[in-house]
């Protein structure tokens, strides 16, 4: 990936790489453990991102 983004894309990634963590174990506490992972993780090499798509759901300029 180029190493210069565009401010709309590097938005973009930037989420996603906050939306790529586990879940706090405080929830895992309060819930009793009936939440245990974080669904939506992600691994960078097998499951990829399609990022062209999330920017024109986004209406983002590549």
């Amino acid at each position: 990936m180029a190493r210069n983004k565009t401010s709309g894309k590097k938005m973009i990634l930037g989420k996603a790489l906050k939306q790529n963590r586990r879940i706090p174990i405080f929830v895992m506490a309060k819930t009793a453990r009936r939440v245990i992972r974080n669904v939506k993780q992600r691994h960078w090499r097998t499951r990829k991102m399609k990022v062209k798509q999330m920017m024109k759901a986004a209406g983002v300029k590549e």
